[in-house]
């Protein structure tokens, strides 16, 4: 928990005037773990969506769903928009659905990913803090990335490799 502290502190600190360098050195890594959540999803083999490693953390199904919400509803305080999520994807339990949901999230998140500098300068306020759309941008990733190593952990308890591991 201090480690994520400790990482929304240094987002927040970044100057807005850094966006040109953050944007190009975070759309790689965007890239990354959008590759990497959606090839987990779709590699996940149904019947495992209702697994859960212990009864208080999510399934593997309701960690997408909350992906697929969190990339809907970031994604658009950073476009400075109303989130297109119709719908609450964590209670969502049908493996095409939820493939779809995080595919859609992450199209959506694409255009916020390519928004000019002009337009990611300017400050807005996420989970009741004040931050630059850039920071915004960052907090997606770290959030995405966060969840991934939750499904990681969800993929060795299956004896499987994930994504990330998978090379090639």
């Amino acid at each position: 928990m201090k480690t994520r502290a400790a990482a929304v502190l240094l987002l927040l600190a970044l100057p807005a005037t850094a966006s040109a360098q953050a944007v190009a050195a975070l759309n790689p890594l965007y890239q990354m773990i959008k590759s990497n959540v959606i090839k987990s999803a779709e590699q996940m083999p149904e019947a495992n969506y209702a697994f859960k490693p212990t009864p208080e953390v999510r399934s593997f199904g309701q960690l997408v769903g909350h992906m697929a919400n969190a990339n809907f509803m970031i994604c658009a305080t950073a476009k400075g928009e109303k989130s297109p999520g119709a719908q609450d994807f964590e209670k969502t339990t049908e493996k095409a659905a939820l493939v779809k949901a995080v595919k859609d999230a992450f199209a959506y998140c694409d255009g916020a990913f390519q928004m000019s500098d002009a337009s990611l300068a300017p400050m807005t306020e996420l989970f009741g803090m004040k931050m630059s759309r850039l920071t915004v941008l960052m907090l997606n990733v770290t959030h995405d990335n966060e969840h991934y190593g939750n499904m990681v952990t969800y993929f060795r308890l299956k004896g499987m490799v994930p994504p990330s591991s998978q090379g090639g």
